[in-house]
């Protein structure tokens, strides 16, 4: 137990110790005039842009937004992932038919869905939380598929002789077989709906959103204010990808440690 906190901490320290000469340089260049301060302000600059966001001009309430939009995409896509990897590994006749075009698919940029998107639903609300919804379909869709088609011939023989239905497969083997598969999914799939949300906040109308305080700072030529929303992003991207990590060891608990 003890060695595993030192070895925490150790692994703690290195991980901060590059972030924390990079302010350093930032803070000494734009302090000496190496920088111009226009384009990279003080670091105290930014914290007072950040303290008058929070506390006059309703920062939480823009990072709610942005989070409401990331949560209701990520999981309109998790679960349409889920049922569409499902019905490729159950129909041999939908997989030959609909996985090769999906591969095709799956090689087009995210950001060239941005104007069909745009045409189909809009530039509001509803586009913003399909175009996350998107982000996070085809990382999950291709785990799942493989988890599925990857589930022990075993399982699957005890299935057929037991008379499973398709519903009893899918819950019963293909789902439990494929969720190490699934949980890997389902993490990149929430860090990459976090990316798009910010993506579609940009691209789209402006509304609120961390997506559009950047913009609002990019256009008043405010450098502090566009770099007080890289901060949370990069913040609320680490944190969720701490997020996705508890949930994928709590989904796989029951797998046995390497070494034990």
């Amino acid at each position: 137990m003890a060695h595993a906190t030192v070895t925490r901490a150790v692994r703690f320290r290195r991980g901060i110790t590059l972030p924390i000469l990079l302010l350093l340089v930032w803070e000494v260049s734009s302090r000496t005039g190496f920088a111009d301060p226009r384009f990279l302000p003080s670091l105290e600059d930014v914290a007072l842009t950040a303290k008058r966001e929070l506390f006059d001009n309703n920062l939480i309430g823009e990072l709610g937004s942005s989070l409401m939009r990331n949560i209701a995409g990520f999981l309109i896509g998790c679960v349409i992932s889920v049922v569409f990897a499902s019905v490729l590994a159950l129909s041999r006749t939908a997989d030959r038919l609909i996985m090769p075009t999906f591969n095709g698919v799956k090689q087009i940029s995210l950001l060239a869905w941005i104007p069909l998107i745009s045409v189909w639903f809009g530039f509001g609300e509803q586009a913003k939380i399909v175009f996350v919804a998107l982000a996070a379909f085809i990382p999950i869709v291709l785990n799942t598929y493989e988890g599925m088609r990857n589930a022990p011939i075993d399982l699957m023989e005890v299935g057929r002789a037991l008379r499973f239905n398709a519903r009893q497969r899918v819950w019963r083997i293909l789902l439990p077989s494929a969720m190490p598969s699934i949980a890997t999914g389902v993490h990149l799939g929430l860090i990459y709906s976090w990316l798009a949300t910010v993506g579609a906040e940009y691209f789209l109308a402006v509304g609120p959103g961390i997506g559009g305080l950047i913009i609002a700072g990019r256009e008043r030529f405010d450098m502090a204010l566009v770099m007080v929303g890289v901060f949370i992003l990069g913040i609320v991207g680490f944190l969720l990808n701490r997020l996705a990590s508890a949930l994928e060891a709590h989904l796989l608990r029951w797998r046995p440690k390497a070494g034990s």
